[in-house]
């Protein structure tokens, strides 16, 4: 018969914020969570718990990225860890991995391949600089994928990444002095940017274009009856952000027609831009703001 899995080993599963190491374990820590020797061999035969790599398990239902940076012989980091929480970030879906200096037994991407189906489909980016947290066993820290990910996006992208953990509360205001401290110089700039107001990556990609057009805005403005915006512009311009996974319904979409009418009869201009644009197409949505801001101002 089957040996039943302690209850308290999927709650022990998860791991401090700071590591964002939710999914993997070493043998160790499971023993210490409940488990004996003969669950953790018949979960393995029975596929409720993956052996990715040795003295590393990990859960059934974990997203694939984690059971393959484990196979891998590292840990999932940079864009592939930030996507998993949610957090924006914007490039193609390659696999992100951290290697340890001096890991022993360590995998090379190519000879990890045969447990890759989707190898020839997806780029393996290694990351081998220092850490400055202790990782889990499987993952980096919020605040060490974060600082890989200034290195792989382009400046208005890592501040939108930076933007988006704070908002979601994975990182501490006063952890940017640390993640600015382990970045070379040239991305020192980018901190006088960070707010965490910021509620979407492409809130703050409009944020910086407005920056760049020098007018004034405010982030997350309140109005009564309507409820928050995104942005509001030299005092007159609203700029939602919309994403196609809030805004696609009708019901949606009568909400905000109410919402613009409503601003409109307090001599509110308002301008809704897609995600898809201000991601793709970010000179059309800049040429956009800079006609309507320079032109001539409404009368209100």
């Amino acid at each position: 018969m089957l040996p039943t899995v302690p209850m308290i080993s999927r709650r022990m599963w998860s791991a401090r914020r700071e590591t964002a190491n939710v999914h993997v374990k070493t043998r160790a820590e499971l023993l210490a969570c409940g488990w004996t020797s003969r669950q953790i061999t018949a979960s393995v035969r029975t596929g409720v718990v993956i052996r990715a790599r040795r003295n590393r398990y990990v859960l059934a239902d974990a997203p694939d990225d984690v059971v393959k940076a484990v196979r891998v012989g590292g840990l999932l980091s940079c864009l592939s860890l930030l996507r998993a929480l949610d957090v924006f970030v914007f490039g193609k879906p390659d696999l992100h991995v951290h290697m340890l200096r001096g890991a022993s037994r360590m995998r090379s991407p190519k000879s990890a391949s045969k447990k890759l189906p989707d190898r020839r489909r997806r780029k393996i980016t290694l990351h081998w600089h220092a850490l400055v947290v202790e990782p889990g066993a499987g993952c980096v820290s919020v605040l060490d994928a974060l600082i890989h990910a200034v290195r792989c996006q382009p400046p208005r992208h890592a501040v939108a990444s930076i933007d988006s953990a704070l908002n979601k509360g994975l990182l501490e205001v006063d952890e940017l002095a640390i993640l600015f401290g382990a970045l070379p110089k040239r991305h020192q700039i980018l901190r006088e940017f960070i707010d965490g107001r910021a509620q979407s990556g492409p809130e703050t990609l409009v944020r910086l274009m407005l920056l760049t057009l020098g007018c004034e805005f405010a982030l997350q403005v309140e109005f009564g009856g309507v409820g928050f915006v995104d942005l509001v512009a030299d005092g007159w311009l609203v700029i939602e952000c919309d994403s196609k996974a809030h805004h696609s319904s009708w019901e949606q979409q009568m909400k905000d027609y109410r919402r613009d009418l409503e601003l409109a009869k307090r001599g509110l201009s308002v301008l809704r831009l897609t995600a898809e644009d201000i991601l793709y197409n970010p000179d059309e949505v800049l040429d956009a703001l800079r006609s309507l801001l320079r032109g001539p101002r409404p009368v209100v």
